[in-house]
C-alpha cells in the first residue's frame, strides 16, 4: 500500500495530539483517492511501509506512524521508531534508532532524519555511512544541499572493523578525519576536505583530494608511495597516480626516483572492449648498461625500457584472438629494475577456433633471450605456426578418429631455418571387459615434409637434419591394459591398478629431419605411457617395446596417498635418437615413479624420482613439501638430475634446494623468508655461474596484516651479478590501506 492509502484506511489507535482523529471511512476513502492521485501525476515517489500504530493530523495534514516503521521505495528502505510524513511539504522525518538504505546497497544508521519526498536522505545528527563495499564514514552532522550532495561536518572513514569478533568496540588501526566531507549519492562519491590519515592514533601524513568511491569502482587519485634500497640504484621512492577514463578504461602512470640512478617513469593503459580486452604497460629510463658481456666488458649510457602488451578477444563463441608483445631495450634491464626475473621474454599471436568436434590455431610467436652469453641470432622466429584437429563424428571399426594438419615455419638471423608440414590421423578404441579391464587400442599414422637452410650453423650435430628437402612416413599401434582393483585397507579405500602397454613402430627417418621442438627428452612418470616419450613433433620413438606399471591410492578421511612406478624394455636396441643418460638409451629403461601425500590441510608431499636401473644410483630426485596452514608454513623444494649427459646442452645436471615459511606472531604480526640455493658443481656444469654449496637469491621479511591494513618491510639479496644487475642487498617498505591504495 501507499503511504498515503494505508495511513487513512487503517483506524488510528493512539491519538496524542489533541487535532488528531481517526476519519470516517468516506473521509479515509477520499483522502486516499487524492494522495493516490498526487502519486500517479509524478508529484512524489510511490512509498509503502508498515508501522504498529498509525494516526493522521487533518489540519496539519500529517501522517504519523510508530513502531517498528518500515518504509519501502524501490530499492530504497527506511526503518525508524517514528515517522511523520507532511502532505503539504513531501518532507519525511524520521526519529529513533533509524537505519536507512539507499538505493545503492549503502546504510545510514542515525537518530534523526529528514527524507524528501523522493526518498532522498536530507539533515542528519550523529550519523555513520555504512557503504555497501565496505568502509565506514561517521560525522558528527549533515545537510543535504540544493543540489542533492550530502554535506557532513567533523567526519571520519575507516575500512576496518570498529567491534571485535564479541561485539565490543574497538579502535580502527586507521582512519581518516576530515573537517567536511561532501556525500553524492548520485554520483556515488565522497569527497574529502582537509584530509588526514591517522595510523593508530597518530596523524601521520595529509590527504588533499582524497575521493572514495560507495559503489565499489576504483577512483582516480594517487596509490601508496613505495619505498625500496638496493646496491645498484639506491634509495628508491616511487608513486602512482590512477586515473580512471571510463568504465571501462583506465590509465596508471608512475614514477622512480633513485639517490644513484636516473629517474624511470611508467605507464600502465587498460581497456576492456565490447568483444575483449587488453593492457600495455611500459617503463623508460636512460642509465649505464653493461653493452659487451665479452673479456673486457664495456659500459654505455643509454636509452632504456620494457614493453610489455597483451589481450585477448572472442569474437565469437567459437573464434578468438589472443595475443601478446614482451620487448626489453637490453638483457640487463629487467633485473637491475627488480621488475622480472625471466630468462627470455615471448612476444605471441594466436587466432583459435575451438567447437565440440574441432580446433584450428593460427599462431606466431618471437623470443628475446636474456641469458648473458646466448646467441640471439640463433633464436628462431615462428611464423606462421598453424595446427588444425578435428574428431570424425562417426565411429570407425567402433573407435574415435581425430584428423590432424600441422605446418611450422622457423627462421634465424644467423642460423638454420625450418619449415614442417604433416597430415595425420589418430583411432582410439576403448573397451571394458567382464572381468574389468579397461583396454585401449591405438592407431596413429602421420606423413612429415621438411625443408632446411644452413644446418651446419646448429652445433649439435643430432639435431641438424638433411640440407634442403626431407620426406617420413610414421606409423604406430598400441595395447593398453589397465586392471583396477578396489577394496577396503587401513580404515580407508584403496585402488590398485596395473598397467601394461605395447607400442610397436617401425624404422623411423629419425636423424634426417631437424630437431626443434623434441630435445629435452628425459623419461619421466609423466611420460613413461606416452606413445611418443618424446615432448614435440621432430623426434618419434620407433622400434617395438613393452612398458609395465603399478598405481596405487589410499584415501582415507582427511588423508590421500597415492604412488606408481613403472619401467619400459624396447624388444629392439634402436637407441640412436636417446641421449645417455636419459634413462631410455639402452633396452632396458630406468625406473620411474612419483609419491604424493596429502594429510588434510596440513601436509602435501610430492616425491619424482628415477633410479638407474643398473647401478640403483637416483638420476633424478625432487622433492616437494607444504607443512602447516596458511598462517604458519614450511615449503621446501629440492631437486637433484644427476643424468651424467656432456653431449646435449638443453639436457645438463642441476641440484639446488628452496625453502620457504611463514610464522605469526599474536594475531597480526609475521615473519617470512624463502631462498634458493645452488648445489651444482663446476664438474656437473662448467657454463653454470655458482659452483658449488652457494646461495642464489634470499629474502626475509616482518609483516603485520589485520582486517583493513597491511605494512612491512623485505630484506633481499641476489648473489648473481649479470652486468649492471649487481649482486647485493635491497630492502623495501610496503604499505596498503583496505578501499585506499595498493602495494
Amino acid at each position: 500500500m501507499t503511504l498515503a492509502s494505508l495511513a487513512l484506511a487503517v483506524p488510528a489507535r493512539a491519538q496524542e495530539a489533541a487535532p488528531e482523529r481517526a476519519l470516517t471511512e468516506t473521509e479515509a476513502e477520499a483522502e486516499a483517492d487524492e494522495a493516490n492521485r498526487g502519486f500517479a501525476q509524478g508529484e512524489s515517489e510511490q512509498i509503502d511501509f508498515e508501522a504498529d500504530q498509525i494516526s493522521y493530523d487533518s489540519e496539519a495534514e500529517t501522517v504519523t506512524a510508530r513502531g517498528q516503521v518500515v518504509l519501502t521505495s524501490d530499492e530504497a528502505s527506511v526503518r525508524a521508531d517514528e515517522v511523520i510524513w507532511n502532505r503539504r511539504t513531501g518532507a519525511i522525518t524520521a526519529r529513533g534508532g533509524i537505519r536507512f538504505v539507499d538505493s545503492a546497497g549503502n546504510q545510514i544508521f542515525t537518530e534523526n532524519l529528514e527524507l524528501t519526498d523522493k526518498f532522498e536522505a536530507g539533515a542528519m545528527d550523529d550519523l555513520l555511512l555504512a557503504l555497501r563495499q565496505g568502509g565506514r564514514l561517521a560525522a558528527r552532522s549533515a545537510e543535504r544541499g540544493e543540489d542533492g550532495t550530502v554535506l557532513l561536518t567533523d567526519a571520519a572513514y575507516t575500512a576496518c572493523a570498529v567491534t571485535d569478533p564479541e561485539g565490543c568496540a574497538k579502535d580502527p588501526s586507521w582512519r581518516i578525519t576530515a573537517d567536511r566531507v561532501i556525500y553524492d549519492p548520485q554520483d556515488n562519491r565522497v569527497r574529502f576536505r582537509g584530509a588526514m590519515l591517522e595510523l593508530f592514533g597518530a596523524r601521520i601524513l595529509p590527504l588533499p583530494g582524497l575521493t572514495v568511491r560507495t559503489d565499489g569502482r576504483a577512483e582516480s587519485g594517487f596509490l601508496t608511495p613505495k619505498i625500496r634500497i638496493d646496491q645498484v640504484n639506491g634509495v628508491e621512492v616511487s608513486g602512482e597516480y590512477y586515473w580512471r577514463v571510463a568504465d571501462n578504461q583506465d590509465l596508471t602512470l608512475g614514477a622512480f626516483v633513485y639517490t644513484d640512478a636516473a629517474p624511470m617513469v611508467s605507464a600502465q593503459w587498460r581497456h576492456l572492449t565490447p568483444k575483449g580486452a587488453y593492457q600495455i604497460t611500459g617503463y623508460a629510463t636512460s642509465s649505464r648498461r653493461v653493452s659487451n658481456f665479452g673479456a673486457t666488458p664495456t659500459t654505455q649510457s643509454d636509452p632504456r625500457g620494457y614493453l610489455a602488451a597483451n589481450g585477448r578477444f572472442l569474437f565469437s563463441p567459437e573464434w578468438s584472438l589472443t595475443g601478446s608483445i614482451r620487448l626489453a631495450s637490453d638483457r640487463t634491464f629487467l633485473r637491475r629494475y627488480d621488475l622480472s626475473r625471466d630468462d627470455r621474454l615471448r612476444s605471441t599471436i594466436n587466432l583459435e577456433r575451438i567447437d565440440d568436434k574441432s580446433y584450428l590455431s593460427l599462431a606466431g610467436w618471437a623470443t628475446q633471450t636474456l641469458r648473458i652469453n646466448a646467441d640471439q641470432g640463433q633464436v628462431p622466429v615462428a611464423l606462421p605456426a598453424f595446427d588444425y584437429r578435428r574428431i570424425v563424428e562417426e565411429p570407425v571399426l567402433g573407435g574415435q578418429v581425430q584428423l590432424q594438419a600441422n605446418t611450422l615455419n622457423l627462421i634465424r638471423k644467423d642460423g638454420q631455418d625450418t619449415q614442417r608440414a604433416f597430415a595425420g590421423a589418430r583411432w582410439d578404441l576403448r573397451r571394458l571387459t567382464p572381468l574389468g579391464q579397461v583396454v585401449t587400442l591405438t592407431g596413429l599414422v602421420r606423413g612429415d615434409v621438411y625443408n632446411t637452410a644452413d644446418t651446419l650453423s646448429t652445433l649439435t650435430a643430432a639435431y641438424r637434419g638433411n640440407e634442403g628437402w626431407t620426406t617420413r612416413a610414421i606409423a604406430t599401434a598400441a595395447l593398453d591394459i589397465e586392471w583396477p582393483f578396489v577394496g577396503e585397507a587401513f580404515g580407508g579405500t584403496q585402488v590398485l591398478k596395473p598397467r601394461l602397454q605395447f607400442v610397436a613402430s617401425p624404422p623411423i627417418r629419425n636423424l634426417a629431419v631437424p630437431n626443434e621442438d623434441a630435445r629435452a627428452i628425459d623419461l619421466e612418470d609423466s611420460n613413461l605411457f606416452a606413445l611418443n616419450r618424446f615432448p614435440g613433433y621432430d623426434r618419434v620413438e620407433d622400434g617395438a617395446r613393452v612398458t609395465w606399471g603399478i598405481d596405487w591410492e589410499l584415501t582415507r578421511p582427511g588423508m590421500r596417498i597415492k604412488s606408481s612406478v613403472g619401467q619400459s624394455y624396447r624388444l629392439t636396441n634402436e637407441r640412436e635418437i636417446f641421449p645417455d643418460g636419459t634413462g631410455l638409451s639402452e633396452r632396458v629403461s630406468d625406473f620411474v615413479g612419483r609419491t604424493e601425500v596429502r594429510l588434510r590441510n596440513s601436509l602435501v608431499f610430492t616425491h619424482r624420482f628415477r633410479i638407474d636401473k643398473d647401478s640403483l644410483a637416483i638420476r633424478r630426485n625432487e622433492i616437494d613439501a607444504t607443512i602447516g596452514s596458511q598462517r604458519n608454513y614450511v615449503e621446501v623444494g629440492y631437486l637433484r638430475l644427476n643424468r651424467d649427459i656432456q653431449t646435449v646442452e638443453d639436457l645438463q645436471d642441476r641440484e639446488e634446494i628452496r625453502a620457504a615459511g611463514r610464522f605469526t606472531i599474536g594475531r597480526h604480526w609475521s615473519v617470512f623468508g624463502s631462498g634458493v640455493v645452488n648445489l651444482t658443481s663446476a664438474a656437473e656444469d662448467p657454463l653454470f655461474a655458482p659452483d658449488g654449496f652457494e646461495p642464489i637469491r634470499t629474502r626475509l621479511g616482518v609483516a603485520y596484516s589485520d582486517d583493513c591494513i597491511e605494512f612491512g618491510a623485505t630484506w633481499r639479496r641476489d648473489f648473481i651479478t649479470a652486468g649492471d644487475a649487481e649482486a647485493g642487498n635491497s630492502f623495501q617498505v610496503f604499505f596498503a590501506l583496505r578501499n585506499l591504495g595498493f602495494r
